[in-house]
C-alpha cells in the first residue's frame, strides 16, 4: 500500500524536488524549463556527457531526455546512468519528437515517455506523478535503511549496496575506499555517564560523521554497536585519508568530556582500506580496514591507521 503523504508535506517536498532536462536544443531547453520552473528546482545540461556527471555530484530526483543529441545520444546516457550504481535509481522521463524509438527507451530503464510537441499540462502532471512515486519510495526506504537512534544509515543499507558499489567500481576499473571507525573508551563512557548520554553522543558522532561528507555518492551507516563505516565511491588512498582526518578532527572537535579518556573528550579510531583488483568481495576490504581500525586502537587511539 502507498504511504501516505499530508498534502502540506507532499506540496513542500515537491517544491524542492530536482529536475534536470537533457538537450542539445537550446530552445527545448528554454521551453522546457519555462514550463517546469514554476513547479520544481530545475537545472539542465546540453549533453548527455555533462548529464552523466551532473547526476553524479548533483543527484537530481528526475531526469527529462531527449533522445538525439550531439556526442552520445540519450538512450546511451540513459544506459549509463542505469548502469552505474549511485545514479540507477532516478528515474528517466524520455521527451522526443521520434515515434519509432519508444521500445528502445523502455529498454534502456525509462520510467516515461512523452512526444513532441509538449503539452505543458501533460508535462507537469507526468513529472509531478513520477516524483510523488519518488518521494514515496525514498520515505519508505528511509524507514527501511534508517538506524532509529543516529539518524543514519543502518547496516541492512550497506549491506544491501556494497556488493553493487564494488561490482561497478571493478567495471569501470575505479577505486573506491572504506573507513571503518570506532568511538573510543565507549563502553567506559556509558559506564560512568549512563545509557542516555551514551545514545545521545552516538547520534552526535553519526551526524558529524554525516555532516564531514561532501559528496552525495558517499555516505555513512552505524556498522553495530558504537561502530560506523563509511563509503566513498570514485575515491583513492590519498583523498580517503583526507576524509578520515576531517571526520577524526571534527568529532574531536566535538569536544565533549569523557574522563576515562586520556585525551579527556570522546575521540574516534578510524581504520581505512581502499579497493584491490584481487578483492573477490566486499569482505575483503572490509577486513583490511577492520585491522587497520585496530592498528589505529593499538597505536594510541584518536589516529587515522591505512
Amino acid at each position: 500500500m502507498p504511504l501516505n503523504y499530508a498534502d502540506s508535506d507532499l506540496k513542500l517536498s515537491l517544491k524542492a524536488s530536482k529536475v534536470l532536462i537533457v538537450d542539445d536544443q537550446l530552445l527545448s531547453l528554454i521551453v522546457l524549463k519555462k514550463i517546469l520552473s514554476k513547479h520544481f528546482i530545475v537545472n539542465t545540461a546540453n549533453s548527455g556527457e555533462e548529464a552523466v556527471e551532473i547526476c553524479k555530484s548533483n543527484t537530481p530526483d528526475i531526469v527529462l531526455l531527449d533522445i538525439s543529441m550531439d556526442g552520445i545520444c540519450g538512450i546511451e546516457t540513459c544506459l549509463k546512468l542505469k548502469t552505474t550504481t549511485q545514479t540507477q535509481d532516478i528515474p528517466v522521463i524520455f521527451v522526443t519528437s521520434f515515434e519509432n524509438q519508444e521500445e528502445d527507451c523502455w529498454e534502456a530503464g525509462a520510467v516515461d515517455f512523452i512526444q513532441k510537441p509538449i503539452n505543458p499540462e501533460t508535462l507537469y502532471r507526468r513529472v509531478r506523478a513520477h516524483l510523488t512515486i519518488k518521494l514515496q519510495h525514498d520515505l519508505l526506504s528511509q524507514k527501511v535503511f534508517l538506524d532509529d537512534l543516529t539518524k543514519v544509515f543502518n547496516r541492512r543499507y550497506f549491506d544491501t549496496h556494497i556488493n553493487k558499489i564494488q561490482l561497478s567500481a571493478l567495471r569501470e576499473n575505479a577505486e573506491y575506499a572504506l573507513l571503518l571507525m570506532d568511538i573510543d573508551y565507549f563502553k567506559q563512557y556509558n559506564d560512568i555517564y549512563g545509557h542516555v548520554e551514551g545514545d545521545a553522543v552516538l547520534h552526535l558522532v553519526a551526524q558529524t560523521i554525516a555532516n564531514s561528507l561532501q559528496r552525495p555518492s558517499d555516505f555513512v551507516a552505524r556498522y553495530g554497536g558504537e561502530e560506523f563505516v563509511v563509503v566513498l565511491p570514485h575515491t583513492n588512498e590519498e583523498g580517503a585519508r583526507c576524509v578520515a582526518e576531517k571526520i577524526k578532527s571534527n568529532i574531536s572537535g566535538l569536544g565533549v568530556l569523557h574522563k576515562y579518556s586520556e585525551f579527556e573528550f570522546v575521540t574516534i579510531s578510524i581504520g581505512g582500506a581502499t579497493l584491490l583488483q584481487s578483492d573477490e568481495g566486499s569482505i575483503d576490504i572490509l577486513q583490511r580496514a577492520d585491522k587497520k581500525m585496530y592498528a589505529a586502537k593499538a597505536q594510541g587511539r584518536n589516529k587515522v591507521c591505512f
